[in-house]
C-alpha cells in the first residue's frame, strides 16, 4: 500500500511540474505512514509569494487521491543549478551525526498539558544566552507548536539543497519549531514513525553550529517524540515542570520515572503557577495549591528548582512574542529562571 501511495504522488508532482513549469521544483522525498504523507519538494526562493500557492495546490491535489488521509507539504530552498545536479541520498541523510556541535543538550518536559512547558523552555532558553552561552531551542511539540508564536517570528523555516535546515533566530537564541514550516491552522495528523522522523531531522539536519545548549521543549505526556528523544539523542539531561495540584504530579511522576528508566538523567523539577499575586492588593493566594512539586521532588531525591508565580505578565509577554525573560529581565519570574538556569548548569557539571 505505502508503494502505491509512493507511486501516485509521484505521478501527481510530475503532472504538477508539468503544469506549473515556470516554478523550479524538485521532488527531495516522500514519507508514507498508513495513508498519512509527507512530501518534501525543493523550490527556488527566488520565485516568492507564488510558491505558497503552488505548495498549497499541491498538498489539495494528494489529500484528493484514493487512500490518502492527509498530506503535507514542505518546500524546501533548490536552485536551478542544484535542481539539475546530483541529490544527496537519504542514506547520507540517515549517516549524519546527531548535532555534532552542541555540547550540552537538556529536555524540558511534563507529563501534562497546561503547566505552562513551552514558556519554562523559552524563559531558560533565554536565561541561558543571557549568561553567555551559545543556545537555541527545538520545538519538538510535533502537534502542538508554539515556540514560533512565542518568539514572535512569523518567518517560514526554509530548507537547501543537501536536505539540511537552517534554524530562525530571535531574541539572541536559534530556533525551530514545525509551526514555522506548516500553516499554522492546520492540524498536523501524522502518526507515530512520522513524528519521529520529524523530532530526529530537528537534530539531524539543522545547522546548528558550535552551541553551549540546546533546550529542547517536549510535548506533553511520554510518548513517541520522548522515546526517540531518549533513545537516539544524546541528552545531557531533563527538567520536568509540573504544576503544584495533585493531578498534576500524578503525571510529572511519570516523567519522572519514564527518564529514569531511560538512564537520562533529571536535572531537577520546576513548580510553575506556585502562587497567584493580585497586581492589585498584592495579596498571595495558592490557586493550584504550593509546594506540592518541591515535596514531590523529595520523595523521589532529585533537585527543586524552583517555584514560579502565575502572573500576568508572563501569559502576556510570550503572546506579544517576546518572552518575560527578555521583555523584563529584572521581572521577580525572571530572577527566578536566571537562578533556574545558573541550578541547572551547576547540577550538569556536578553529574
Amino acid at each position: 500500500m505505502s508503494d502505491n501511495i509512493k507511486t501516485k504522488a509521484i505521478s501527481v508532482f510530475e503532472e504538477f511540474k508539468n503544469t506549473h513549469s515556470d516554478i523550479v521544483a524538485v521532488l527531495d522525498g516522500i514519507h508514507v505512514d498508513k495513508g498519512h504523507v509527507m512530501v518534501s519538494v525543493g523550490v527556488d526562493p527566488s520565485q516568492g509569494s507564488k510558491l505558497e500557492d503552488y505548495r498549497q495546490s499541491l498538498e489539495a491535489s494528494l489529500s484528493d487521491l484514493e487512500d490518502i488521509k492527509s498530506a503535507t507539504v514542505v518546500l524546501t530552498a533548490e536552485t536551478k543549478s542544484d535542481a539539475a545536479g546530483k541529490k544527496i541520498s537519504d542514506q547520507d541523510m540517515l549517516a549524519r551525526p546527531i548535532a555534532p556541535q552542541v555540547k550540552n543538550i537538556i529536555a524540558v518536559a511534563s507529563g501534562k498539558g497546561g503547566v505552562g512547558k513551552s514558556t519554562v523552555a523559552a524563559n531558560l532558553a533565554l536565561a541561558f544566552a543571557d549568561q553567555g552561552y551559545k543556545t537555541g531551542l527545538v520545538d519538538a511539540d510535533i502537534y502542538g507548536p508554539s515556540q514560533h508564536r512565542m518568539m514572535g517570528v512569523s518567518d517560514r523555516i526554509e530548507g537547501s539543497h543537501d536536505r539540511t535546515l537552517t534554524p530562525l533566530e530571535a531574541h539572541g537564541i536559534k530556533f525551530i519549531s514545525i509551526g514555522s514550516m506548516i500553516e499554522e491552522d492546520r492540524p498536523v495528523i501524522w502518526r507515530g514513525p512520522m513524528v519521529q522522523t520529524a523530532v530526529l531531522q530537528f537534530f539531524r539536519d539543522v545547522i546548528w553550529g558550535d552551541m553551549d545548549v540546546l533546550v529542547v521543549d517536549l510535548p506533553p505526556g511520554t510518548g513517541d517524540a520522548h522515546m526517540t528523544l531518549a533513545q537516539k539523542i544524546p541528552l545531557t539531561g531533563a527538567v520536568v515542570v509540573s504544576t503544584p495540584q495533585d493531578i498534576a504530579l500524578i503525571d510529572a511522576r511519570k516523567a519522572v520515572g519514564m527518564f529514569k528508566k531511560m538512564d537520562v538523567p533529571i536535572l531537577g523539577i520546576i513548580e510553575n503557577m506556585s502562587q497567584h499575586i493580585c497586581s492589585n492588593c498584592g495579596h498571595s493566594e495558592d490557586i493550584f495549591g504550593h509546594e506540592g512539586a518541591r515535596t514531590e521532588a523529595e520523595k523521589q531525591g532529585i533537585p527543586f528548582l524552583g517555584a514560579l508565580a502565575l502572573d500576568r505578565d508572563i501569559r502576556m509577554a510570550g503572546d506579544e512574542g517576546t518572552p518575560l525573560y527578555k521583555r523584563a529581565p529584572e521581572h521577580p519570574v525572571s530572577q527566578m529562571f536566571k537562578g533556574i538556569a545558573k541550578d541547572i548548569l551547576t547540577t550538569e557539571k556536578a553529574a
